[in-house]
């Protein structure tokens, strides 16, 4: 380790023996009261150390302060595997996480402006609508009574759903989601109520009646051994309750699509999509109801309330402003305080979890961030930077796993985990500044100072696909081509409205195109890199084959599964108000499987010992062209250190991301979309994504990236850019051309910044 400078060990955070995930017996001193950023390549062990040993160890201490009874209702943490964790202080995570949250929960709910408005309203609104819950969209004395608050309106549409000329039993309910022989049609096909076989048109009034809008009683439907006995709700009733009244959104994907079929949606007739009641809307402050000032963009609201200088308002009012403000602060003041957050970008919403951490008067914390980068433009980072040292200058120790060159520059002090990924990471190649780092011999210090220019040559386009007049949320009758047959970069900052251009305005035009987007990929311990890519169905039949057994038996979570820890490999020990216990699973060994199907092999080798190949050792062992394909496009994406039956959870955020794009890379497609591939990756893995995709285009193929990451607009062959900023200051079509000529380019952020990148590496 190079770089690292003495401190008294009661000014760190001391860390020694640390074995969490991949790391490799690791010591630590991290300095408190600074800013300390930890990188290093996809899976080398930075969210290990960070996250997995120092939130978890952290967290665990402060629950053990509580009560035993409060202690049973919170999380529970594991001691993380490590001799030594010392001199911590209350950790506060800020993850990647999305906000999520559905149509109830927007920006002015999340960062608590909303309470404060209504507040203000409650006492200075005319006429005044009562108390503050009475302008409030979620409670029942302020919602609108027609759309329960969420200001649009989702109706079943009978005509879609009903086929009048059929009965119950030839399928008159058109919804897959009441089919034929399912549990919803058995509800009302065997109740006993209706004659199965009567078409719909032939009910008579009060039958009809009964089917579509019935409830309040209990009816029985026979089973093949008992009777069963079950609430009554009429089909309208039943639909509106479990599919409309939460938001569509709040639907699985395949679900929402079934229910979208059957119902028409539309802006609320009643409050005009301003979810609240009569008297709310009619209560005004300056002109302006509660639903027009959370309507409004932040940087116009915050004069709006600066001019309202009622002394006994003051005090709401600058409780308002102050987050407001701060929201502001960090390039958002484009937002409305009525924005979904299910609808925030990933970079919106990190800066949104930092800004609710700003206003604490607390110091002496630990604060951690997991690439709080993600999602900005170059232009944006910097504001980004200014929270982080805000935070420490309070007297707070900030930790960040970042990639950003920018976020690095601005350290107290690196960490650099490595040397390579997984087995060949885990652990501390470097300690100390970020000027030190640009001179040590790790992949990151020779990334940091070798910096790229533009590519000599772009390639010639074959045609264009043409997007035309585009009006979708802020752009401004957007007309642009895009060239086919080469990569093209969608660049401006957030916000500035790239997303709606190339998911609302191209990506639809295409229903062919294979999309990659930010959506996480569920991970949970029985998934693995062998189901995701689908090749554990080959596998199995094919340990079937040889072995003369069923497939099933070659299944951790089916019948081969060892019955002790049920495919787990490990068992989990609740101590109640204790924190829990895991232990590697005796009767397995933490192989997961019984015994009798351990006996069984292939090729020399039992299914949980092909599990614990790695990648690479895979693509020796089978010889199956369809494992081998898939396998290949795990290598391709630089996975092949993984091995086969590693749990997804626990996969770095980068990890994640590339296994989410070998998925797709050996689909046919003759256009695909990347939506931020870079995210969590590190600039060395940045350098091999491009190479992917520049492979994609060389076999004929149309490549669309949404990027922020300078690195790829280098490489592109075709730049568009979006702005000038964000909101309804965005939207405009700033400059199209090569990445030489957006260097040239005036009024566009992204020529800024990439001029000053250029400069840098001429130096």
């Amino acid at each position: 380790m190079a770089g690292q400078r003495r401190r008294r060990s009661e000014d760190c955070i001391i860390i020694r023996g640390a074995r969490e995930n991949n790391l490799r017996n690791v010591s630590l001193s991290i300095p408190k009261g600074e800013l300390t950023v930890f990188t290093g390549v996809s899976g080398s062990g930075k969210s290990s150390v960070v996250f997995g040993t120092v939130a978890v160890e952290s967290q665990r201490q402060l629950n053990e302060t509580y009560s035993w009874f409060i202690r049973n209702r919170l999380p529970k943490y594991e001691r993380p595997d490590a001799a030594v964790i010392k001199n911590l202080s209350t950790a506060i995570v800020v993850d990647q996480r999305p906000i999520g949250g559905n149509s109830r929960s927007t920006v002015g709910t999340m960062t608590e402006v909303n309470p404060a408005l209504r507040v203000l309203f409650s006492r200075h609104g005319e006429p005044s609508a009562g108390e503050s819950s009475a302008y409030s969209f979620n409670d029942p004395h302020g919602m609108c009574p027609e759309c329960e608050g969420l200001g649009r309106v989702a109706r079943l549409d009978l005509d879609r759903l009903l086929d009048e000329g059929k009965s119950l039993n030839e399928g008159a309910i058109r919804s897959s989601l009441f089919g034929v022989g399912s549990f919803q049609w058995k509800l009302y096909a065997q109740s006993g109520l209706f004659d199965p076989d009567k078409p719909l048109r032939k009910f008579s009034k009060k039958d009809r009646e009964l089917l579509l809008y019935g409830e309040g009683f209990k009816v029985e439907r026979p089973g093949k051994k008992l009777t069963y006995s079950n609430e009554y709700e009429g089909i309208v009733v039943r639909f509106n309750r479990r599919y409309l009244k939460n938001g569509l959104e709040r639907l699985k994907d395949k679900e929402r699509e079934q229910v979208e079929e059957v119902v028409s949606a539309g802006v609320c007739d009643v409050c005009g999509g301003a979810r609240l009641n009569e008297a709310a809307r009619k209560s005004t402050i300056g002109g302006k109801n509660i639903a027009d000032v959370t309507a409004m963009e932040i940087g116009d609201l915050i004069p709006v309330l600066e001019d309202i200088e009622a002394p006994a308002a003051k005090p709401v009012v600058d409780a308002a402003l102050s987050v407001l403000r701060r929201i502001e602060s960090v390039g958002l003041g484009y937002l409305s305080l009525a924005r979904e957050t299910s609808t925030l970008s990933g970079g919106e919403g990190q800066r949104l979890k930092i800004v609710r951490h700003l206003g604490s008067s607390l110091t002496d914390l630990t604060y951690i961030f997991d690439e709080p980068s993600v999602g900005l433009h170059p232009r944006d980072v910097h504001r980004l930077n200014e929270l982080l040292l805000a935070l420490r200058d309070k007297g707070n120790t900030v930790l960040v796993v970042e990639h950003s060159r920018d976020v690095i520059a601005v350290a107290d002090h690196v960490v650099d985990m490595g040397p390579g990924a997984g087995t060949h990471g885990g652990e501390v190649v470097f300690e100390g500044t970020a000027k030190q780092l640009r001179r040590a011999d790790t992949v990151t210090g020779r990334r940091l100072s070798r910096e790229t220019g533009l590519k000599e040559r772009v390639r010639t386009p074959r045609g264009k696909l043409t997007t035309k007049r585009t009006s979708l949320h802020n752009l401004k009758d957007l007309s642009v081509d895009i060239p086919e047959g080469v990569l093209t970069v969608v660049t401006g900052v957030a916000g500035s409205g790239k997303s709606s251009f190339v998911h609302g305005a191209l990506v639809p035009q295409f229903p062919d195109a294979i999309v990659i987007d930010q959506a996480a990929i569920g991970s949970s311990y029985r998934s693995t890199p062998a189901t995701y890519v689908n090749i554990m169905d080959t596998v199995r039949k094919l340990f079937a084959k040889a072995t003369h057994s069923e497939p099933g038996m070659f299944s951790f979570n089916s019948a081969g599964a060892c019955p002790a820890c049920q495919g787990r490999g490990e068992i989990q020990t609740d101590l109640a108000y204790m924190e829990p216990v895991t232990t590697v699973c005796e009767r397995c060994g933490g192989r997961r499987y019984r015994d009798e199907v351990l006996d069984l092999r292939f090729h020399g080798k039992n299914i949980a010992e092909t599990l614990a190949l790695t990648v690479e050792e895979a693509l020796e062992f089978f010889t199956e062209e369809s494992v081998v394909r898939r396998l290949t496009t795990l290598s391709d994406v630089g996975l092949s250190y993984i091995t086969l039956g590693q749990p997804l959870s626990t996969l770095s955020g980068g990890e994640l991301q590339r296994i989410k794009l070998a998925d797709r890379l050996d689909e046919s497609s003759g256009l695909f979309v990347f939506d931020e591939p870079t995210t969590g990756l590190h600039m060395a893995d940045v350098d091999r994504l491009v190479d992917l995709i520049d492979t994609i285009v060389d076999k004929g193929n149309t490549v669309v990236v949404i990027e922020h990451d300078l690195d790829v607009v280098k490489r592109a062959d075709w730049v568009i850019d979006i702005g000038p900023s964000a909101g309804r200051d965005g939207g405009r079509l700033m400059f199209e051309g090569t990445p030489r000529q957006l260097t040239r380019a005036k009024d566009s952020f992204t020529a800024t910044y990439l001029k000053k990148d250029l400069a840098r590496a001429e130096k």
